[in-house]
């Protein structure tokens, strides 16, 4: 049995409250391979919409996840990559990635 903890601070709400929509987790996925220029990254998240993928990745740059890099070209260049702080998260996301391939046909 697993003990919640009753107090206000709570380890795996905070967690969740960074990474725990659905659609981050999966653009931090694919950012642990490297940096991605937009337009590259979003395709790479199927069924996220361009408003859906703008909000998302600032909420990540928001929060010192990812970051973005804008490069003086034209058309505007924009790449984002992981910080840091978001690089600590790879083994919580390659565990997830390997749950869902052990028991997506558990259904």
């Amino acid at each position: 049995m697993i003990k919640i903890k009753q107090n206000k601070y709570c380890p795996l709400n905070y967690t969740m409250n960074l990474i725990g929509t659905k659609w981050k987790p999966l653009v931090l996925f694919h950012l642990l391979e490297g940096a991605s220029r937009s337009g590259v990254l979003q395709k790479k998240v199927p069924g996220i919409s361009n408003k859906m993928f703008t909000q998302t990745v600032r909420e990540l740059e928001k929060d010192g996840l990812i970051s973005r890099e804008v490069f003086p070209v034209v058309p505007p260049k924009v790449e984002y990559k992981l910080t840091e702080r978001g690089k600590t998260l790879e083994n919580i996301l390659k565990a997830m990635d390997a749950w869902g391939v052990q028991n997506h046909h558990a259904e």
